[in-house]
């Protein structure tokens, strides 16, 4: 096989496509999203608290699974915004879960970011043949 499409032109190597979802080609987290921002509009013109809640975690979380996928399949590295999640979810746990004061909190979130931000910063590297980060493709 050529590696050719039917118009001649090469086609992108495996690893320049957008990696696969594991349930196939239905389109769970778009439906999240979407579900999401019905919610938070219903939340917003309703003045409803829970569904303004459960807006931003469906939004976030359908959010969070594409860009989890896409770093580590090496195709996109969004280091900083799954250790940023690592950070609110540390801060918020530490000081709602367990009672502890801000100040501290917010030093040992800081902290789980820092060792989150570079584990995953080297799981891109391994997955994406050595670059810490990649940009989309610029030309057409």
């Amino acid at each position: 096989m050529s590696g050719k499409g039917q118009s001649g032109k090469s086609r992108r190597p495996a690893a320049e496509e957008r990696p696969p979802a594991p349930w196939g080609n239905f389109p769970l987290a778009e439906l999240a999203v979407l579900a999401g921002i019905v919610s938070l509009v219903i939340g917003v013109v309703g003045g409803s608290p829970t569904a303004l809640g459960l807006g931003v975690a469906l939004a976030g979380l359908g959010g969070l699974e594409v860009a989890a996928r896409e770093h580590f399949a090496g195709y996109r590295s969004h280091t900083t915004l799954l250790a940023g999640t690592v950070f609110v979810f540390v801060v918020g746990g530490l000081f709602y879960l367990a009672g502890l004061i801000l100040a501290i909190c917010l030093g040992i979130g800081a902290a789980a970011f820092l060792v989150v931000f570079f584990a995953l910063r080297h799981v891109f590297q391994r997955a994406s043949g050595g670059l810490s980060f990649k940009v989309g493709r610029l030309g057409g």
